[in-house]
């Protein structure tokens, strides 16, 4: 919304001081062609907003300008509770509204513990990218129109209708009961029933999607934290096929891709991490962990290991000899 634009606008300068056109564009996500049509619309309200010539020129505010403007909406409040848990800020599409909460709220401290809150915040570090593993924390890219359809409907409690595309089938619409939203180790999961029956949706495979104006069937309260346990022991009780392997770190990430679950890591070993991972079954994890070749040993079970060294017997005897 434009009103919350401006509101950041503003704050931005008195937190900042002088910022150039190409720098609020970029912090408000926006054209630098809208930025100056806010500084106009802001001008005209009264805010006492200039404009400063030069190659370090910019815009600023009159020294010791202040108002109330530190009013929270309704997604930048969410966006303060999703990030106290983890990086929900990013998976659920809640990234500018988490920016501008946070301006306002170091806009709403007193001037003498401005600098102190913020230099602090500069020495805690929650939840990076990279961690002391090999592998790299990549969260899911969601489209932000499609996002917020599922936040909206989940919020609302109303129907969701998703193009969903599971592994391995073309992508369908399902219309679903919506319970709630998930996020772990960077993967966002939608919650739902689907005519009754449990249904989990990983949110990167939501291809698009449309609130409906219909009341979802779902119970009033909920414990998403119960029902997350209870769908994760489920889905690993399944028949799935368990592997330990070991693989080159240069390799993990392609192994990761195409397991359904990793139960178990040893980051150590012969500087080959092993791990426990599960396949949907021996076929899966046969032509899995055959695409990584000589990168990857599986360890157990005996079965699978009989298999690939049988494939790759089949192999080499086919170009043993020159034709």
């Amino acid at each position: 919304m434009r009103a919350d634009r401006l509101v950041s606008l503003v704050l931005l300068l008195r937190q900042r001081g002088r910022l150039s056109a190409a720098t609020l564009a970029c912090e408000l996500e926006v054209s630098t062609r809208t930025v100056l049509r806010d500084i106009e619309a802001l001008s005209a309200a009264g805010v006492p907003v200039y404009a400063e010539r030069g190659r370090h020129g910019g815009f600023a505010l009159l020294p010791g300008f202040r108002t109330e403007l530190t009013g929270l909406n309704h997604d930048e409040a969410l966006a303060l509770l999703a990030a106290g848990s983890g990086r929900g800020d990013q998976v659920f599409g809640l990234g500018s509204a988490l920016a501008s909460a946070m301006r306002k709220v170091v806009d709403a401290l007193p001037e003498s513990s401005q600098a102190t809150a913020s230099d602090g915040a500069r020495r805690f570090l929650v939840d990076p990218e990279t961690d002391l593993l090999p592998r790299r924390a990549v969260a899911d890219e969601v489209p932000g129109a499609t996002m917020t359809e599922v936040r909206r409907a989940v919020l609302a409690g109303h129907k969701l209708r998703i193009h969903y595309a599971a592994t391995g089938q073309a992508p369908q619409w399902r219309t679903v009961d919506p319970i709630g939203l998930v996020t772990v180790r960077n993967r966002g999961y939608l919650l739902a029933t689907r005519a009754g029956a449990d249904r989990t949706y990983r949110l990167s495979r939501v291809l698009a999607a449309e609130e409906l104006p219909e009341t979802a069937q779902r119970p009033d309260r909920v414990d998403l934290d119960r029902i997350w346990r209870e769908r994760s022991a489920r889905f690993l009780s399944d028949d799935h096929l368990t592997v330990l392997v070991r693989v080159n770190p240069a390799r993990r990430e392609e192994l990761l891709d195409t397991v359904l679950t990793v139960r178990a890591e040893d980051p150590d070993g012969d500087h080959w991490p092993r791990l426990e991972v599960t396949f949907q079954d021996a076929r899966h994890a046969e032509w899995a962990l055959w695409q990584l070749g000589t990168d990857l040993e599986a360890l157990a079970p005996k079965s699978l290991r009989s298999a690939l060294r049988d494939r790759a017997a089949t192999i080499a005897a086919r170009y043993g000899d020159a034709p």
